[in-house]
């Protein structure tokens, strides 16, 4: 299969090859945007067989010594191998560091801004002075298709500066296209790269968990055979819960992403479960339902 690339009606390029599907958008001199957007669609035709080489090992567990060669695959390592005491592979960062790797084509001169959106793991160019905002949608589940047609309503809206040190932001959860062992809706991070971003977010969803018998978990492998989680749990179904399980569930990962953020792993980070948010930068939860929530989800990054 060969990648193959879409110029959407609004400018912005679709690139897909194979699993890797992504949605590029860029602002500043036209002839500047187009040299990279070229760019980086010769990069991106290359990505997919690069990976596929050294496959074997990234689906290992982080440990020792870096064993990979390619540089997407060794940012993967790198972005993982602080969790390394815990059980990570270094595909948990794979989509943000694909991502990372093609807004590398877009920083230079007269591309005012970029985004690379990798499946909601986003990479950022943004020149001296720049800025962009990005809309927190928490829960995929309450997407249907009559919001599609009249519009998405997004839960809140973020702004990330030239001026923060935030270059990424990822999201993770339960009901996202990767596993979770946790039973977060999402969590959202922004951080220092998109692959730091990425590795991050799994890691803190994993921790937004809670005993209950009613949660559904199976081996990942059973789910998906070539899975790099093996036969380690994950979760498939989420039942309706008490408001006090779904605090403590959003507390234990919490402390998880303040730890990160303490460490200068995160930037930030905004945690979502069954209509309940919590973030490093708020004291108290809140309801996404609320005005309140909206305007704190507004001023969370800004």
């Amino acid at each position: 299969m060969n990648a193959h690339r879409t110029q959407l009606a609004d400018g912005r390029w679709h690139f897909q090859h194979g699993p890797i599907d992504i949605v590029i958008g860029a602002n500043g001199h036209p002839a500047a945007v187009h040299c990279a957007h070229e760019h980086a669609w010769k990069r991106f035709s290359e990505i997919l067989d690069e990976l596929v080489q050294e496959l074997v090992q990234l689906r290992r567990p982080v440990r020792g010594a870096c064993p990979v060669r390619s540089p997407i695959a060794r940012r993967m390592w790198q972005a993982c191998q602080p969790y390394q005491s815990g059980f990570i592979t270094p595909m948990a960062a794979v989509a943000g560091a694909v991502a990372q790797e093609l807004i590398a084509s877009y920083a230079h001169r007269g591309v005012t801004r970029a985004w690379v959106n990798n499946g909601g793991d986003i990479a950022l160019h943004l020149a001296p002075g720049q800025s962009v905002r990005i809309g927190l949608y928490a829960d995929i589940a309450r997407l249907d298709s009559k919001e599609l047609r009249g519009g998405i309503h997004t839960d809140g809206a973020f702004e990330v500066s030239s001026q923060l040190p935030v270059r990424g932001v990822a999201t993770s959860g339960w009901r996202g296209r990767s596993f979770s062992m946790g039973i977060a809706d999402s969590v959202t991070v922004l951080a220092r790269t998109a692959s730091e971003a990425d590795a991050a977010a799994t890691v803190i969803a994993n921790a937004v968990d809670v005993f209950d018998a009613r949660i559904v978990r199976r081996p990942a492998c059973e789910l998906k055979d070539d899975s790099d989680l093996g036969a380690l749990p994950v979760t498939v179904d989420v039942p309706p819960l008490e408001p006090v399980l779904v605090r403590q569930a959003l507390h234990a990962g919490l402390r998880r992403a303040q730890a990160l953020r303490a460490a200068g792993l995160i930037w930030s980070a905004a945690l979502v479960c069954q209509n309940q948010m919590l973030s490093t930068d708020t004291a108290g939860s809140t309801t996404l339902a609320s005005q309140s929530a909206s305007k704190q989800l507004g001023l969370l990054f800004a």
